[in-house]
């Protein structure tokens, strides 16, 4: 039975842990990033992976940074076959990454040379890819850049944000791994290498790129506001507040009014200008200070705060 380190962090790895386990294969560690505050309230909060190792009784580290820690040196001791990682969040050594016999393999959410980086859902839906997946690859000291072993493609629908995409993909990445690993442990795959003029990255989203440019075609704003939820959220300011947009889709109108204006409003929509004349409605908001609710319930609401003529700020308003 072969023995693997188990590396990963958020829900997109559970599943990919659980299944390792289901096959009977020996993860002899889990390493998962320290647990964080979480809410209002801060509280202390284990990551979704150390939960579910936890529950499998198997042994957890934590390492606040694993380069150099005394957690590596025990890892490198328990002479593993093979360490997995699936969106574990640190970067590793070169020393940690060639001490398993079969050395390191990572299962990444993007079709690898494109969206290498830490957000790669994110921005396969920013940027309006139709389609996205998984590849499992070698790992080495660049960030996502060694040759890759398998790799699966699934379609990025109208309807799909983050969060629906996570669950597809963690559930690819977890069959595609199943699948390969048989093969790869037998010596009967053959990496193949990245076309490095294809690379494109996707580091993790920035505060600034949170806030919606209106000034981009309402299509494109619609892809912005999907690839961020339910996380970060994409947002607007309205007299410096920030107003948090969670569903919005072009449609087919058009109007001459500055980007960021509310041109109309009906029973269950505002309507927004943005770029190259083209609307966007949106259906489901967040006012500063209040709950996320629909359109339909804010602007029943009596005092609403947007309306028809109401702009939304621009950058560099």
């Amino acid at each position: 039975m072969k023995k693997i380190i188990f590396m990963g962090t958020p829900e997109f790895s559970v599943p990919i842990l659980e299944a390792l386990l289901q096959h009977d294969y020996d993860v002899i560690a889990v390493v998962t990033q320290p647990d964080r505050p979480v809410g209002r309230k801060k509280i202390l909060t284990p990551s979704p992976v150390k939960e579910a190792a936890l529950k499998h009784g198997l042994p957890v580290y934590q390492p606040e940074k694993i380069s150099g820690s005394p957690e590596m040196d025990e890892l490198i001791a328990l002479n593993p076959d093979l360490i997995v990682t699936a969106a574990y969040g640190q970067f590793l050594p070169v020393k940690l990454l060639n001490a398993p016999r079969f050395r390191s393999i990572n299962v990444h959410a993007s079709l690898l040379p494109k969206y290498r980086g830490g957000a790669p859902v994110h921005y396969a839906i920013i940027n309006g890819e139709k389609e996205t997946g998984v590849s499992i690859m070698y790992m080495e000291k660049r960030m996502d850049a060694g040759a890759v072993l398998a790799q699966r493609a699934i379609p990025i629908t109208d309807e799909d944000d983050v969060g629906t995409m996570f669950l597809k993909l963690s559930e690819l990445g977890k069959n595609l791994l199943i699948e390969t690993l048989p093969a790869f442990f037998q010596g009967n795959l053959v990496a193949e290498e990245q076309d490095e003029s294809k690379a494109t990255f996707s580091p993790n989203i920035k505060r600034e790129e949170e806030r919606i440019d209106w000034s981009k075609t309402a299509a494109q704003v619609s892809c912005q506001v999907r690839g961020m939820r339910p996380w970060p959220v994409a947002h607007t300011l309205l007299e410096g507040q920030r107003i948090k947009v969670w569903a919005g889709q072009a449609v087919e109108l058009t109007t001459a009014d500055e980007p960021g204006t509310v041109i109309a409003t009906d029973k269950e929509a505002l309507y927004v200008a943005c770029g190259g004349g083209t609307v966007l409605k949106m259906t489901e908001l967040q006012p500063a200070g209040k709950k996320r609710m629909s359109a339909a319930d804010y602007l029943r609401g009596g005092a609403c705060e947007i309306h028809e003529g109401t702009r939304f700020e621009t950058d560099g308003q």
